[in-house]
């Protein structure tokens, strides 16, 4: 068990944030080690993986643990991948030959020794490629959950204060008098904060673990299985709104309405018993007017909802 003793100063500077490296990293690992809960996204994305380099990232994720410097505690409460990336790239040479220390010798971690500046920057490379072809498609979605995970927090936080807050996080965690414990299978600790706080993130591809960090320099952080991670993948029923099929005509709300999930044109085709050359001509309008994006991996065109075409979606 990680027991992690809390001053008034950790719980004044206890914060949230939402991290797509993060993301990304623990989507990696689901590709290596398989759960049943993500079986649908698994089985769309792996044909995507194939003409993707990730081997660099895909060394340095052993069966147990994850090195903290893959994916370091963001700085901001909802930084774009892209800022994460930027701060990968520079860790401290020191900070990764502590991390690169507990990982077993191969060419990556040889790399990453020998070279740290040209390491980092292939990784950074190959974990934005895998973003793209793997997560980009369905991170207005992934986002959206996220978001709404920590709406409930706060409201959590204002309804009972941080005994309700750090209670509810996880079946795992427990608050009581000045200390979070939390279940871990393989690390037994006690660790004060020492002001610095708790970062706390939700994660969609995390359940049914909590992970942390604990080591400097990070600022403490506990991930933890965000609120409704089964309905990512869920394949509702389709039914168009009526107020969007009065605004974009019916079909083009029918497509935007279909990508619940991210699709191709032939997908999309296929589904709807209309031709790929219609539903390519829709598609351009949604996508000139931000409701969808397209996400080529490969071979594979994929159009994704984005954070417009989500909130449309919603009112109905």
């Amino acid at each position: 068990m990680l027991e992690l003793s809390f001053t008034a100063v950790d719980v004044a500077y206890t914060r949230f944030a939402i991290s797509p490296l993060w993301e990304t990293v623990a989507a990696a690992r689901l590709i290596k080690q398989p759960h049943p809960l993500y079986r649908p996204w698994l089985d769309e994305v792996r044909p995507r993986l194939r003409g993707v380099r990730w081997e660099l990232l895909d060394a340095l994720i052993p069966p147990r643990g994850l090195p903290a410097f893959l994916a370091p505690p963001p700085a901001v409460a909802v930084p774009e991948l892209d800022l994460e990336l930027a701060t990968l790239r520079a860790t401290p040479p020191e900070t990764l030959a502590t991390d690169l220390d507990w990982l077993p010798p191969s060419a990556a971690t040889a790399l990453l020794g020998d070279d740290p500046d040209r390491g980092l920057a292939l990784l950074a490379g190959q974990i934005a490629a895998f973003w793209e072809a793997a997560l980009a498609p369905y991170w207005p979605k992934i986002r959206s959950l996220l978001e709404g995970d920590l709406l409930y927090r706060a409201r959590q936080l204002a309804d009972g204060g941080a005994h309700r807050l750090l209670n509810g996080l996880d079946p795992t965690v427990a608050w009581s008098e000045d200390t979070l414990r939390v279940q871990h299978r393989y690390c037994t600790a006690l660790r004060a904060l020492r002001g610095r706080g708790l970062l706390l993130v939700p994660s969609a591809f995390i359940w049914p673990n909590v992970w942390s960090i604990t080591t400097a320099p990070w600022q403490p952080t506990l991930r933890y299985g965000t609120r409704g991670i089964a309905t990512l993948w869920e394949r509702p029923s389709v039914s168009v709104p009526e107020a969007l099929a009065a605004v974009l005509g019916r079909t083009r709300a029918l497509i935007l309405t279909e990508l619940a999930v991210p699709a191709s044109t032939t997908d999309l085709s296929a589904r709807l018993g209309l031709t790929k050359g219609g539903v390519s001509q829709h598609l351009t309008v949604l996508r000139d007017a931000g409701f969808v994006s397209a996400h080529r991996t490969g071979r594979f065109v994929l159009y994704a909802r984005t954070g417009i075409g989500e909130a449309l979606c919603r009112q109905q």
